[in-house]
């Protein structure tokens, strides 16, 4: 496949300028150089670090900026390619890494995913989706020029550790929205509508599980000897970004059993509370059962009747009837179905 070439009528320096979140040569000994799109096949050639941040760039700028880099004809198809999970994909000279970033925007998690091209001399990210910037990195490079040294391999170890700090601060914030939902539930249960949002809730935490857990194999696999493009230096640090973010995994996996074990408690709560409805319904009913059943025989209006020759027939029957029934009320009271 050839890459096409842009249309004339698309401005490649103006989408460049939209684009590039920034495009920097950290060369020692000398200050932060802005490059621009024409220079950036020489600039990854010199001594330092090119770093190229685009957010949300048209493929035909993307083509033009892989043919400066040199970057091969499938490692430019799968950067224009939409990546809804994490991957890892090794080149010749190059290595590609996909990370989904996950933020919390209106109370609910918005996923990103972010393209990290680990070349020699040069790093190119790219941003789709993805609110939280990388400027916080640009600037310890630019305050600690020894960092440049250690290559493109450990400022991508670096960014993706920062992509963990992010991930628990999304953690961080679901698990105070699942403390109050414990909370919720201890002082007056769940309710049929918050079910439903205990229900969502619970979707996020797994999406964004699902988002996060392939990165740390990814990371593990960078950790390996076996790997190209990744210098020995610098394969230690994505073991700690690994560990990092299997903690992160391990604190979704917990919030999603607590909610689990909440929504079972409350069906169980509710389960309880129609068996003590349902106990003394069946407890009224036996005994509203004796009048009921001794105004059903009085009412067949027999000839010979108690209550019609003796003087006391009437008030002895209710008061046996009372004292039935007192006695089943005793008797559920005692057994606390009442």
């Amino acid at each position: 496949m050839t890459v096409p070439d842009p249309t004339p009528s698309f401005d490649l320096q103006a989408a460049f300028r939209q684009s590039a979140q920034a495009s920097i040569l950290y060369a020692p000994g000398r200050s932060p150089e802005d490059v621009g799109l024409a220079a950036l096949g020489t600039a990854a050639t010199e001594a330092g670090l090119l770093w190229v941040g685009l957010k949300d760039p048209a493929p035909e700028l993307l083509c033009n900026i892989g043919q400066r880099l040199g970057l091969p004809e499938r490692a430019i198809e799968e950067i224009n390619a939409p990546h809804r999970r994490p991957k890892i994909i090794e080149y010749d000279r190059l290595t590609l890494v996909v990370a989904i970033t996950v933020e919390i925007e209106h109370e609910r998690p918005s996923f990103g995913d972010t393209q990290i091209l680990i070349g020699p001399g040069y790093l190119l990210t790219i941003r789709r989706h993805a609110v939280g910037s990388h400027r916080e990195l640009r600037g310890l490079l630019a305050d600690s020029p020894d960092l440049l040294e250690r290559g493109s391999d450990y400022v991508a170890s670096t960014l993706l550790d920062l992509f963990a700090d992010r991930y628990v601060q999304a953690l961080d914030h679901m698990e105070a929205r699942v403390e109050r939902v414990e909370q919720q539930f201890l002082l007056r249960g769940l309710r049929e509508k918050d079910i439903r949002r205990l229900y969502r809730l619970r979707r996020d935490l797994l999406r964004m599980q699902t988002a996060i857990v392939p990165l740390v194999e990814i990371c593990r696999r960078l950790a390996r000897v076996d790997t190209r493009n990744i210098g020995a230096d610098s394969r230690g640090y994505f073991g700690e970004v690994a560990d990092r973010i299997q903690r992160v995994v391990e604190g979704f996996a917990g919030l999603r059993e607590a909610l689990a074990f909440a929504f079972e408690a409350s069906m169980m709560i509710s389960q309880m509370q129609q068996t003590d409805i349902t106990r003394k319904l069946a407890a009224w009913a036996a005994i509203l059962a004796v009048p009921t059943a001794v105004a059903g025989i009085y009412g067949m209006n027999f000839h010979d009747m108690p209550e019609l020759n003796l003087p006391y027939g009437y008030p002895a029957m209710l008061a046996g009837t009372a004292t039935v029934c007192g006695l089943l009320y005793w008797k559920f009271r005692h057994i606390k179905w009442l």
